[in-house]
């Protein structure tokens, strides 16, 4: 895919101003013109690949239960639309499949977060990449997670696919832990990037996607960072001064 200054990725879809991580969030990130798109992926108890942030669905949905000890069946009647039920009516879970169905022939990177930082989902990294190659798709993706034994899993099961370790804590000397161990990418909290974790980054050759980045003032800050990702609720903000900048 073409490289870009400051990749503008969906948070969980346009979850600003739709209800996170479902198929009208991801339909409107496309139709404001975002380069790439993040989601969150699970495994029902039978073993469907599902798009939710939370190990719960109570905080989205409006029923209750563990996304693990519930079927895919099960969870298609929870209504996911959350405060935004008014404007889009009920919203259904979104499968992998739904989502790489939407997305497959577009020019479009999405990043996929394995949610394996509290359960671990026992094979999911290949349920994950089984998908990919399905779809074609591998090469348009990357792989993260905040369990960086789940990410290193997936870069054994598929050393072509790019992946990105996810953290919100100070992880000393970063670009070499990254780089010691094979992955591309770094996906630290915004507000961790100073300029010393910046240039350690670079010295290693690090790509950097930041999160979650939704103030027009933090998203300033992150392009004169000149991070490569930014990862927001609202990707029309970061279009918005993208344009201003002349970066598109």
């Amino acid at each position: 895919m073409e490289k870009l200054v400051c990749r503008n990725y969906a948070h969980r879809g346009f979850s600003g101003e739709y209800p996170e991580n479902t198929m009208i969030a991801f339909e409107k990130a496309l139709e404001v013109g975002c380069e790439g798109i993040e989601n969150d992926v699970h495994l029902t108890k039978d073993g469907v690949l599902v798009i939710i942030h939370d190990e719960e669905i109570d905080r989205t949905g409006n029923a209750s239960g563990w996304v693990k000890d519930m079927t895919y069946e099960e969870l298609c009647k929870v209504d996911f639309s959350n405060k935004f039920h008014d404007k889009v009516g009920f919203q259904k879970i979104p499968t992998l499949d739904e989502y790489l169905t939407l997305v497959k022939d577009k020019d479009i990177l999405t990043n996929i977060e394995l949610k394996t930082g509290i359960w671990e989902y026992p094979g999911i990294e290949q349920a994950v990449y089984d998908k990919l190659k399905e779809y074609d798709y591998c090469d348009k993706v990357i792989i993260s997670s905040f369990n960086h034994e789940s990410v290193k899993r997936m870069k054994e099961i598929a050393p072509e696919i790019k992946c990105g370790l996810l953290t919100a804590t100070w992880i000393l000397e970063a670009g070499e832990y990254v780089q010691k161990h094979g992955f591309e990418c770094y996906h630290p909290v915004f507000v961790m990037l100073k300029p010393e974790l910046v240039g350690d980054l670079r010295a290693h050759g690090i790509e950097i996607n930041t999160w979650t980045v939704n103030e027009e003032e933090h998203i300033g800050w992150m392009m004169d960072a000149k991070v490569d990702g930014i990862i927001g609720n609202y990707p029309n903000r970061v279009n918005k001064l993208l344009k201003e900048r002349g970066l598109r």
